[in-house]
């Protein structure tokens, strides 16, 4: 089987052709500035490494073109789209109405439709891509994997707010969390590095990169989550402030500033940007460290202090913890990072080891902690398009 996944944006289309037999990667690319004079196409396969620029009005025509490509003699993986059985769309949003991966009707688009109002910037672009995949690729089956499923399964005393029950009742305020599909593999993967069952494991996953969360596994199961009714909450990010006094933007609204900016301020200057006043990445800033940048010293003190502090918490609610896993680019890549958050963490048994801290990168899988450690840190590669492949995969062979 080959199923093809897809990431819609704006104005934008990430994928990645997989053959299932071996969860081998055949192609992926993207297709950036999807309606503009400028639209461009990439391509990475066997035999092409491709970047050209295209002509894309819209979604329908950047997939016709990205279909065209895979089918080139010279430089496709395949000789016509009706191999392809089935198409995985990621979709940001399901709200309470989709808890698991389904296969796309006008009822589930429906569904995507009515949660735009919780994901506004990301459902109507997945919607976009789904109705222009479904055109271009008709012969296919389409299921749609929600960022929101894996964390469908927090319980009430986790994802209400402290507010009044209107709100949830008639608005819809409640935490959802984002990164689900991130961690649903790596909890997955982790079970399978540990040599226990999916649903007897407990976990931390942690996925730190521009955005970042962290979630408390209790039986594979997701049950508390940082990030709340928006992505907003929780760890400190690139450029989100993560948790803060709720009073605050009202504040500033009172000082003058438009809820509008204070909106773009929480969301796009601060985090990481806004306390170092030099970068949002993680990378640049370790080197500013380098320098003696006392502000950037104190950001990244500020990030892992926020990580170790939310391990603490979910150490409180799970009974116990077979393993804290980081993922994402820092999670998988930044080795000083790494190795601060497992030394903080020696009063949960932790024993940090800076030479697998040094070797597990890369894209490798394995432990950050020496052997005895009582609590194993590990880093684990996420790979989202290969769960919503295998979703894909699962629902297209009817074991749905």
């Amino acid at each position: 089987m080959k199923v093809f996944v897809v990431n819609c944006g704006s104005s934008s289309i990430k994928y990645q052709l997989f053959k299932m037999t071996n969860e081998q990667v055949l192609a992926k690319g993207i297709v950036e500035r999807v309606g503009t004079d400028e639209a461009t196409l990439e391509m990475q396969a066997e035999r092409t490494n491709l970047k050209t620029t295209v002509s894309a009005a819209n979604h329908t025509e950047a997939f016709n073109i990205i279909l065209e490509t895979l089918i080139d003699p010279r430089l496709g993986v395949l000789e016509s789209p009706d191999q392809i059985e089935g198409v995985g769309h990621r979709v940001v949003h399901g709200g309470e109405d989709a808890t698991k991966s389904a296969r796309i009707n006008d009822d589930l688009i429906a569904v995507i439709e009515k949660n735009s109002k919780l994901a506004p910037l990301h459902n109507p672009a997945n919607i976009a891509g789904i109705r222009a995949a479904m055109a271009a690729i008709p012969n296919a089956e389409h299921i749609a994997v929600f960022d929101t499923a894996f964390l469908s399964t927090l319980p009430p005393k986790a994802y209400r707010y402290a507010v009044p029950a209107e709100w949830y009742t008639k608005h819809n305020v409640r935490r959802y969390g984002f990164h689900g599909t991130s961690h649903r593999y790596v909890a997955l993967r982790a079970a399978e590095l540990l040599g226990k069952p999916a649903d007897k494991i407990n976990l931390i996953t942690v996925h730190l990169g521009n955005g970042c969360s962290m979630t408390a596994v209790k039986g594979g199961k997701a049950i508390d989550h940082t990030m709340g009714m928006t992505p907003l909450e929780g760890l400190v990010m690139g450029t989100r402030s993560g948790d803060l006094d709720p009073a605050i933007p009202l504040y500033m609204i009172s000082q003058g500033m438009k809820p509008e900016e204070v909106d773009a301020a929480l969301n796009k200057d601060s985090g990481l940007l806004g306390v170092s006043g030099l970068s949002n990445d993680m990378r640049d800033l370790l080197g500013h460290c380098e320098k003696g940048a006392e502000s950037a010293k104190l950001a990244v003190e500020m990030f892992v202090y926020r990580i170790v502090k939310y391990v603490g918490a979910y150490f409180a609610i799970l009974p116990s913890v077979d393993a804290v896993v980081l993922t994402g680019g820092i999670g998988e890549n930044s080795l000083p990072v790494r190795q601060k958050i497992c030394e903080q963490l020696a009063s949960f048994g932790a024993i940090a080891d800076e030479q697998r801290n040094i070797t597990t990168t890369r894209g490798k899988a394995g432990p950050l902690t020496a052997n005895g450690s009582k609590l194993p840190i590990w880093a684990i590669p996420t790979n989202e398009e290969l769960m919503i492949a295998r979703d894909t995969r699962r629902i297209v062979a009817g074991a749905e």
